[in-house]
């Protein structure tokens, strides 16, 4: 029996068109540029105390561990000069929206969707969305095209909010819970404790580079974090693309006592039977991943591989919103719960707001040592609140996606 047909796959069509997609706007794109926001009311700077996590100057296990001229931290391999970018969409009637794509993504705005975007109705969004698609694929696919497209999407999104008056989960069809449960990811731990987190995820410092030393100091972090969360919060590894499947077994025994929530990322993200494999063999947590995967028909190869418990598409990189509502519904035909990368940060939360099946969002604290203000700025524009669950926040209720910038 094919896999296909075992799984019960169906071709993967367009989502039903939200009621302002079926009629015309009577706007027009007359602009497109990529532009650099600058916030409207800027944050104090500081020094982060010494030995933060936060400062990114730690190691962190990744797939460049096995050079040892790359392993101390990230930045040492990583472009500084392929940035993420923001795109500016502006309308004959002077509406205008913005969106956020991943690295590399402006160029290829700017080289090349500019001439397919000009001319067009903004609400046409699943239109614009397969042109774009349609246009790019003898090039794109994946990665840097995908990227462009998802700042683009995302900024048609905030336009028809602002249009409307909306802010985007109300396009979407709604909240679908008064407030979004949260986890915050990073190792400055007592900092997230005390501020009522209790659910936190670790960047792994050690994989397989590190040998048996390595799984020690990993199964010592998160002791250490299970005595100080106590035993009824969770904990979740975010291990990027570092590990094997081998490494991931062993540690998966190792660190059975300490009730990990999910292991994210342990294998390239390519490596969908391999990610099959281990979901099948690994009971004692989740297996999670996705943040570096591409449009549907990715995700697609997670669902035929059964590669993941939890998806983790990320808005800014997966194809824009557009894409991720048709990830998000291919997951819940399965019960596969969406917990988007960086859901907490901009545009996700909507996506959260709206969705049933995306039930917590991530955050990443300012880190310690800064003053009193940029705490007190994070819980407002997080809109936090605390409860049985520890961390909640909210999306912001402005049209659009409630962008608080200047350009």
């Amino acid at each position: 029996m094919r896999r296909r047909t075992f799984l019960g796959l169906t071709p993967l069509l367009s989502l039903p068109a939200l009621p302002f997609q079926q009629e015309k706007s009577k706007l027009k794109i007359t602009g497109v540029r990529v532009v650099e926001p600058k916030p409207r009311r800027p944050l104090p700077a500081y020094t982060p105390s010494p030995g933060s996590w936060s400062t990114g100057d730690v190691e962190v296990a990744n797939p460049m561990s096995i050079y040892p001229q790359y392993k101390p931290k990230r930045s040492l391999f990583m472009s500084d000069k392929i940035p993420s970018f923001t795109v500016e969409i502006s309308t004959d009637k002077g509406v205008k929206g913005y969106g956020n794509g991943g690295p590399g993504g402006g160029a290829i705005v700017e080289g090349h969707l500019v001439k397919l975007l000009m001319g067009e109705d903004p609400f046409d969004i699943e239109r614009i969305w397969d042109i774009l698609w349609r246009s790019t694929m003898y090039y794109g696919r994946a990665g840097v095209v995908i990227n462009a497209i998802s700042g683009v999407d995302l900024a048609l999104w905030d336009l028809v909010g602002n249009a409307l008056g909306m802010p985007v989960y109300k396009l979407l069809g709604g909240a679908t819970k008064p407030r979004l449960p949260s986890y915050c990811t990073g190792n400055d731990i007592e900092q997230h404790l005390e501020f009522g987190f209790k659910r936190m995820k670790l960047a792994i410092p050690h994989g397989p580079a590190d040998g048996r030393e390595g799984m020690k100091k990993n199964l010592a972090l998160v002791k250490r974090t299970r005595e100080l969360l106590g035993p009824d919060g969770d904990i979740m590894l975010d291990c990027w693309m570092a590990w094997t499947e081998r490494y991931t077994i062993e540690m998966a025994e190792m660190l059975e006592p300490y009730r990990v929530y999910w292991m994210e990322e342990v294998l390239q993200p390519h490596d969908y039977a391999g990610f099959g494999r281990l979901s099948a063999q690994i009971k004692s947590t989740r297996i999670a991943t996705g943040e570096h995967e591409y449009t549907r028909y990715g995700f697609r190869q997670l669902l035929e591989n059964r590669s993941a418990s939890i998806w983790q598409p990320d808005v800014n990189w997966c194809g824009g919103l557009t894409e991720l509502r048709r990830i998000g519904a291919l997951a819940a035909a399965y019960d596969i719960p969406v917990i988007p990368h960086g859901g907490g940060l901009n545009e996700g939360v909507h996506f959260i707001t709206a969705t049933t099946n995306a039930p917590w969002a991530e955050l990443f604290m300012p880190p310690p040592g800064g003053p009193r203000e940029v705490y007190q700025r994070f819980e407002e524009d997080k809109r936090i609140t605390r409860g049985e669950e520890g961390i909640y926040m909210q999306a912001r209720d402005k049209p659009g996606f409630g962008w608080d910038f200047v350009v």
